[in-house]
């Protein structure tokens, strides 16, 4: 099985957001040496609990001290930006980190209302211009404009030898038929998602058209996993950030908590409710049942490769589990 790491960067309570930066290095170090195929890094704004807004800054920083794993973005927020600036930055990255850098694009605001008001003026108009944002993002990539198109003659300049490798992430068929029409790799976030993935990934392949290099569809389904050496200590562990995301639902900017802190946080019915519906959707336990249960999504949604993404207190604890897959899965 080919796996890899989604890393949002979380902050810790009792944390600065710079360790928590040390701590995406030392995660992309790990997984460089287990041998996860890539790493890549969410871009948020203004959310409390995580701390990176900026994926490329971090990309880059990580690459330079790694030496074989893939990395990028995971995503891009495409209606921020213009698509120049984006090719411009990720052509420059894969100059300086040839055959590793990806760009995964993506197209939900990642932050509040004021903090996108902040970021872009016309946000929600380039929501419904995001087709035509990744077609002219991948003839940038691509160097293929059509003939007598404005910027026919503009590179995205440096032009690497490897260009990066473009994916759209997301969580509906609607994305999966972006990926399919501008033939590009499709990442599907289950994690985050109530909607029908296996419907969504199969329609992706089913309408994949083969464009520049990618020649046949490529996928990956993203999934929430904890992995320990006893069913107790990943549920325990698990609390964190259970606990966490049931307070950034509620609005509350607070960082993740420890796992004393969410023993002892008295939990109402409405968020016992959600903790429920939360650990259903979780892959947590012992290594060989997490292999099983990644092994069955593997089969049931036909995905090429299973990203996963595991949020923790403690650093060790993240590490730990990413060891304890790859053991299972990658080392033998």
């Amino acid at each position: 099985m080919e796996l890899s790491i989604l890393d949002q960067s979380p902050i810790a309570s009792g944390q600065t957001a710079q360790q928590a930066l040390n701590d995406s290095l030392l995660l992309a170090q790990e997984g460089d040496r287990l041998g996860y195929s890539r790493v890549w890094f969410t871009e948020h704004h203004d959310l409390p609990g995580l701390a990176c807004s900026a994926p490329e800054v971090l990309i880059s920083y990580i690459g330079a001290q790694t030496k074989n794993i893939r990395i990028g973005a995971g995503a891009v927020l495409l209606p921020h930006y213009k698509p120049y600036r984006v090719a411009e930055t990720y052509n420059m990255l894969a100059t300086l980190f040839p055959g590793r850098i990806d760009i995964g694009i993506g197209r939900a605001p990642g932050g509040s209302a004021e903090a996108t008001m902040a970021l872009s003026d016309n946000y929600l108009q380039n929501v419904y211009k995001m087709p035509d944002l990744v077609k002219e993002l991948m003839y940038f990539l691509r160097e293929k404009f059509p003939k007598d198109h404005l910027f026919e003659n503009t590179s995205a300049a440096p032009i690497p030898k490897i260009p990066p490798v473009p994916w759209v992430l997301g969580t509906s068929e609607k994305s999966a038929k972006l990926a399919a029409e501008n033939g590009v790799s499709y990442a599907f976030g289950e994690f985050m998602s109530d909607n029908d993935g296996i419907k969504s990934l199969r329609y992706y392949r089913e309408h994949f058209q083969a464009k520049g290099i990618l020649k046949a569809p490529k996928t990956i389904l993203t999934v929430s996993v904890l992995c320990a050496e006893t069913e107790e200590q990943a549920k325990e562990i698990a609390l964190s950030n259970t606990l966490w995301k049931i307070q950034s639902g509620f609005g509350e900017r607070k960082m993740v908590p420890s796992i004393e802190e969410a023993r002892e946080y008295a939990w109402n019915a409405k968020e016992k409710e959600l903790k429920g519906k939360m650990d259903k959707k979780m892959i947590m336990g012992t290594p060989s049942k997490v292999k099983h249960q990644l092994l069955e999504l593997q089969e049931k949604y036909q995905a090429d490769e299973i990203m996963l993404i595991t949020i923790t207190h403690k650093l060790e604890d993240r590490l730990k589990s990413y060891r304890l897959i790859a053991k299972e899965l990658l080392l033998n």
